[in-house]
């Protein structure tokens, strides 16, 4: 099938027995890929995290790294021609959007890609309005980038994708940092794009149901990287739908079972709360407890404790809180660290620091409590402050007002100001999940980025009884145990930058488990992955949560709000 009209303007894609093998890998990505894509067909790209789809499309666009070329085999061509040929007819959206960020204006930035293909200027600025308002990012032109929020930074890489009008338009998991309103938005600007222009789409997502009416036909890659079906959407999706479940894609009516926290009951009191927003809702089993946040807002995980979960204790709270990613100066903030805990040491109060005038605020007047063995969901549209809520939470950033304190059980001879803590006193205590799981990699392979925070751990017990302990068979057991559940074994002597998407966000999450924290803030923890990588990590959280852990999770995922059995705090209601 193809697009409506006479002559498509689409590309026409062709794979003969192409392969993938990145070096240190023992296994191939992908192998022996042939298939072909006719001009203006919409190809919807599946199969399980770590596939190889993300590389297939990197192909496609001529962007792959293989400077001894080793690692490709067989021919890709798009019109016949080597894809890096085809400049200006390929439009390629990443897995992660903040790559393709590159100047400093929402506006030049979209035009950025127009400039370089030469286009006549007073064709730009009209180009760069549609392809926004086709997305769907209402800001100025002048807007700074650096303010975006991860889901709006998806929506501006989709709006200059657009705006070069590609003849193949290539897109890995364009909607997955975006919310539910804001993902059939997406799509739906995706879909009248190539159909109105003939574009032909090749787009790699986890979840079927969005994009099933959008294409004509589906490509099911096997867990090895080889073509285990290509047909027609709906019966592809028919024939292959057993393989499909076992591979973990998400196909339409179907989330896979996970074992519900051991404080959840069928019966359970309402969550607590003031605002300005719709009243909130008593939770039950298919309806997580909503507070919905515009003014002030209390969120408390208030389900009935069982003998076998946490006491539901109050961890860390916040009240009155105003947050901002315009922080003060390093050396602002390590002078007032300095001042606070000297006088913590005194045994004196810490004076508030002052009001900053003049701070572009993300979020304001929130009053929350997290608790030991329970789970709080931060929500909300894009923009909404949610990311930049959880890193001050974490103490990785200081309040714009009001205040961020841990209890005394989880400060222990810490200060209670989580923004007053040093680097070890954080990973015993706190462990964060970026936005963008890149920006915590720290070693050169899986297996060492995993066994860094329990090596941070043991380092800091050293110092204190000026001893340098080995490893233990209990951190080797935990790391082991981590790879096999996460399915990252195979994988632990790679480098962490090379992993796929949801690999490198499975591989953030086991870093912050493998310390051990009383507390863990994870930013869109379930980001990029199958149903059967999900399903892993959410056991594992609900694990932590039956030891007594506190989960505060960013996220759009509806499915793990209700497995958690989380209440959620809803931003800009």
């Amino acid at each position: 099938m193809t697009a409506a009209g006479p002559v498509p303007a689409g590309a026409a894609v062709e794979l003969r027995r192409f392969g993938w093998h990145y070096p240190g890998r023992q296994d191939a990505s992908l192998s022996e890929v042939t298939t072909t894509v006719a001009p203006g067909e919409r190809v919807l790209l599946l199969g399980p995290s770590g596939a190889g789809k993300s590389t297939l499309l990197q192909a496609l666009a001529g962007v792959e790294q293989d400077p001894d070329g080793q690692s490709g085999s067989g021919e890709v061509l798009v019109d016949g021609a080597d894809p890096r040929d085809a400049r200006g007819a390929v439009g390629f959206m990443h897995q992660d959007p903040e790559t393709q960020v590159v100047l400093s204006r929402v506006g030049d930035d979209v035009a950025f890609g127009l400039e370089n293909l030469a286009v006549p200027r007073e064709q730009i600025w009209p180009r760069v309005r549609d392809a926004l308002e086709r997305v769907g990012l209402d800001l100025p032109l002048e807007h700074p980038t650096t303010a975006l929020s991860g889901g709006q930074k998806q929506r501006l890489a989709l709006a200059g994708v657009l705006a070069m009008r590609p003849r193949l338009l290539l897109l890995d998991e364009p909607t997955a940092s975006v919310d539910g309103q804001g993902a059939q938005e997406l799509c739906g600007a995706v879909a009248r794009a190539v159909r109105d222009e003939g574009i032909t789409l090749v787009v790699v997502e986890h979840r079927v149901a969005l994009w099933e009416s959008v294409v004509d036909r589906v490509v099911v890659l096997d867990e090895h990287g080889r073509v285990a079906f290509d047909g027609p959407t709906h019966e592809t999706l028919h024939e292959a739908r057993a393989l499909l479940q076992e591979q973990g894609t998400w196909v339409p009516g179907w989330v896979p079972e996970t074992r519900p926290p051991a404080h959840r009951s069928d019966s359970r009191a309402p969550a607590t709360g003031t605002g300005t927003g719709p009243a909130s809702r008593a939770p039950s089993v298919e309806a997580p407890a909503t507070v919905p946040v515009t003014a002030t807002a209390t969120a408390t995980a208030t389900a009935a404790a069982t003998p076998a979960a946490s006491d539901g204790a109050v961890l860390l709270s916040a009240r009155d809180l105003a947050v901002s990613r315009v922080q003060p100066t390093r050396r602002a903030v390590a002078r007032r660290r300095r001042r606070a805990r000297a006088a913590w040491r005194r045994g004196q109060e810490a004076p508030e620091p002052a009001a900053v005038p003049d701070v572009p605020v993300a979020a304001e007047n929130i009053s929350l409590d997290v608790r030991a063995g329970r789970a709080l969901a931060v929500t909300g549209v894009n923009g909404a402050g949610k990311s930049t809520l959880a890193l001050t939470l974490a103490g990785l950033l200081v309040p714009v007002r009001g205040t961020v304190r841990a209890s005394a059980r989880l400060a222990g001879d810490a200060p209670r100001d989580p923004s007053l803590w040093d680097g070890g006193e954080l990973v015993a205590r706190v462990g964060t999940v970026f936005q963008h799981p890149e920006h915590q990699f720290l070693r050169p392979t899986v297996r060492q980025e995993l066994e860094f925070g329990p090596e941070q751990l043991r380092r800091r017990a050293g110092v204190a009884h000026r001893t340098d302990p080995p490893a233990t068979e209990d951190d080797a057991a935990r790391v082991a145990e981590l790879l096999h559940r996460l399915r990252l074994a195979d994988l632990a002597d790679a480098n962490p930058f090379t992993l796929s998407g949801g690999q490198k966000r499975r591989l953030s999450v086991a870093t912050v488990l493998a310390a051990a924290p009383d507390v863990l803030i994870l930013d869109e923890p379930t980001f990029g992955q199958d149903a059967r990588t999900w399903q892993e990590l959410v056991d594992l959280l609900v694990t932590e949560l039956d030891r007594g852990t506190a989960v505060v999770a960013v996220t759009h995922d509806r499915d793990l709000i209700d497995a958690l059995a989380a209440e959620e705090l809803e931003l800009g209601a």
